[in-house]
């Protein structure tokens, strides 16, 4: 890891305090439960995206919806705007998300 000037000057003030470790590790430990949680979320998003995929091959629908894609992705601008979290960013994740389902929708057949 590269250490800048700023960087080594945080990571010595947290060294020589031990309150400000013990906080900076307690907000870390609560990151890593809610990266764990959104990684849990989006698998079990997946398992319905993938009954979706299924249903579409045996239906020989398109894998994709862009009228649904486009309902969705300003469904979650509004939820983002309401959660002050960067609506461009949350679009930005359901685009990749959507992308990654409309890949796994393709390699489905009738026959799996």
């Amino acid at each position: 890891m590269t250490v800048t000037g700023n960087e080594s000057a945080v990571d010595d003030a947290t060294a020589a305090d031990p309150a400000v470790r013990a906080e900076l590790d307690q907000l870390r430990e609560s990151i890593d439960n809610i990266d764990a949680a959104v990684v849990h979320m989006i698998a079990e998003r997946f398992k319905y995206t993938r009954r979706v995929g299924r249903l579409k091959a045996v239906h020989r629908l398109p894998p994709s919806d862009p009228s649904r894609e486009a309902r969705q992705i300003a469904r979650l601008r509004e939820i983002a705007e309401s959660a002050r979290l960067d609506p461009a960013f949350a679009e930005k994740l359901l685009h990749f998300i959507i992308a990654e389902v409309i890949r796994h929708h393709r390699t489905v057949t009738p026959d799996r």
